[in-house]
């Protein structure tokens, strides 16, 4: 597996430490391209609902659509099939990631969570209460909801058009804030603005969620059991009362994210080359199956779903929920509505000043810090973005109001809102730049500490024209692999490579910090490359007793090696490389260094070398 944008290449659990995976840059990517199509279905339902064929508009969106099996049977108009089921498979893929990045992504790592998580729920109250002071009586009062939530595809598509060129650490921060967001806002679509509970459906909904629980328990890897019970998850809280919504985002959560087994990648690996073999048919099964069950179910069906959810399910919502019918003085109320404005104000600058302000008092108060590369200027800018509500607003504002008047003046307001919204980010962007000096929001990609022949482990000649560095974490699987990559480089390059190691124990490997201490109080006695070797041979036995084990097998003055492993000046060494990864902007192992830049991508043999054959980066 592999990392990329601003963070290096990384995997297992050890990546997860501040860095994007592939499937982090593919959610992306595809709620960027997602945007740009519901920009298109946006304005597609505008001129169409205000055309002289209008009134096919509405009606394609009336017409009743009905599934039935035996004796049960569900019917709805297009509009509510679309709300309400597809809508589903959207949320789902929501909690999907969101399950993923608390499991083996950007959220493990809890500290990260506090901040954005406080400028998340001040970036919901400040709105709310904004909205609410302009509308606090009447039908109009229920439309709060609609000031609170963020449409993440559109956030992150407008700010690759007007945000930094490189916003890779922004992202983060606003994933992860608009995870809080998610899940506030889906509740309440759930809990709020659902009528005429029913109690036997609810719980048979509760049930599918234990089932769901129990296939997580134990360990159930194939995707068809988790896909039955949503659906029937689906069809029980539609029964109910409560808003679909619900149903997906909940799901998502409870679909277990693991990051690849090292057995299980052993096996697909086996099965493989025993197919390469044989090609037969059921060897083929035999490989797919084990190359299936390496990848966790969730991100199996996250693969499997974002596109359509992306390009298809968030564009044809666009499209049944936008098209306003401005004639008639509509246009004209609606400019002229408390409404209106109140959603504009909420979502325009509730959100900019309740994330700002989140954010700010936060680090003030020492709760945390904001993201390597993210200064307050981004932070405000990308609040602002926050204010494009577009797909969770205008589906809160077809459950809040049954007065069609009010639904166009509220729709109206969303629209407004994610206009304006996008002015006020890209006026910020562009003052953070030219008055705070803050361009990029990404990660450092130089070396901080160039290569000292006295201090670093070197392979190759000291003065060799092409320099691979890599941090690395004993206790990493994939570091493990990864020293393999290093050997199929040096054979390749010959006396032209030296091939550095530095030490990035992580957090989430308990033995990682003291093997490093190990290999460096073997260094001390001229056998650090030996006992480097050995540690990632025995990579699950680094206990203190392994570790003089290991000693003892290289012939080491044992005693020696157990006090240099106390010894004060090794703990600054280990420490020494654990700055400079940070500084370099190395979060995950393992993480290369061509020359002096941090390489982004995969991290095989063949990438790395087209990459140091590119040129002779600087050392």
């Amino acid at each position: 597996m592999s990392g990329d944008t601003a963070t290096d290449t990384t995997s297992g659990p050890s990546s997860q430490a501040g860095q994007l995976r592939s499937g982090m840059r593919h959610f992306m990517h595809t709620e960027s391209g997602s945007a740009a199509l519901m920009v298109v279905a946006v304005v597609v339902a505008l001129v169409w609902a205000n055309s002289p064929w209008s009134e096919s508009y509405f009606d394609l969106w009336h017409t009743v659509a009905e599934i039935r099996v035996g004796g049960w049977a569900m019917s709805m108009d297009l509009s509510h099939w679309i709300n309400n089921a597809l809508m589903v498979v959207f949320f789902f893929v929501i909690g999907l990631e969101v399950r993923r990045e608390f499991a083996i992504g950007e959220l493990t790592d809890r500290r990260r969570i506090v901040i954005p998580l406080v400028a998340g729920i001040t970036g919901m109250i400040v709105p709310a209460l904004i909205f609410l002071s302009l509308n606090s009586r009447g039908e109009a009062a229920n439309g709060w909801g609609a000031v609170i939530g963020t449409d993440t595809a559109f956030l992150l598509g407008v700010m690759a058009l007007v945000g930094p060129r490189v916003s890779t650490q922004l992202r983060i921060f606003l994933l992860t804030l608009t995870v809080i967001d998610d899940i506030v806002a889906v509740s309440v679509i759930g809990l709020v603005y659902s009528e005429d509970l029913k109690v036997v459906p609810m719980l048979v909904a509760a049930a599918c969620l234990v089932a769901l629980v129990l296939l997580d328990r134990f360990c159930v890897w194939q995707a068809a059991p988790y896909v039955l019970v949503v659906v029937l998850l689906w069809a029980a809280t539609v029964e109910s009362g409560l808003h679909a919504s619900i149903a997906g985002m909940v799901s998502g959560l409870l679909v277990p994210a693991l990051d690849p087994r090292r057995s299980d990648v052993e096996e697909a690996t086996l099965r493989f080359r025993a197919f390469r073999q044989s090609p037969m048919p059921d060897m083929q099964r035999s490989a797919r199956r084990s190359l299936t069950r390496a990848i966790s179910v969730n991100e199996r069906l996250q693969e499997a779903l974002h596109v359509p959810s992306g390009y298809v399910i968030v564009p044809i919502f666009a499209l049944a929920n936008a098209g306003v019918d401005l004639r008639d003085g509509v246009l004209q109320d609606a400019l002229s509505s408390r409404l209106t404005w109140g959603i504009v104000a909420g979502l325009v600058l509730g959100k900019t000043i309740g994330i700002t302000l989140g954010a700010f008092g936060s680090v003030k108060l020492g709760w945390g810090r904001l993201p390597q590369g993210v200064g307050f200027g981004h932070v405000m800018a990308g609040g602002a973005l926050s204010g494009i509500g577009f797909t969770v607003s205008l589906l809160i504002v077809s459950l809040a109001f049954d007065s069609g008047r009010l639904q166009n003046e509220a729709r109206v307001g969303v629209l407004l809102s994610a206009l304006f919204a996008s002015l006020l980010g890209w006026a910020i962007f562009r003052f953070a730049a030219r008055f705070l000096g803050q361009r990029d929001a990404a990660l450092l990609r130089v070396l901080s500490e160039p290569v000292e022949g006295d201090v670093d482990h070197i392979r190759g000649e000291i003065d060799a024209p092409l320099t691979l560095v890599e941090y690395l974490d004993y206790e990493c699987p994939f570091c493990a692999r990864a020293t393999g990559v290093a050997d199929d480089i040096r054979r390749h390059f010959g006396d032209r490579l030296r091939y550095v190691v530095r030490h990035l124990p992580l957090e989430v490997h308990e033995h990682a910090w003291r093997a490093a201490l190990a290999a460096e109080a073997a260094g001390r006695q001229g056998r650090y490359w030996e006992m480097h070797e050995h540690l990632f041979r025995h990579q699950d036995h680094l206990e203190d007793d392994d570790l003089v084990d290991y000693a003892v097998e290289l012939d080491l003055d044992v005693e020696r090696f157990i006090a240099d492993m106390d010894d004060e000046d090794l703990e600054a060494r280990v420490q020494r490389d654990v700055l400079s990864a940070g500084e370099s902007g190395a979060r995950g192992t393992p993480t290369f260094f061509v020359g002096d830049r941090r390489h982004v991508g995969p991290y095989d043999a063949k990438t790395l070398i087209a990459e140091l054959e590119s040129g002779e980066p600087l050392r």
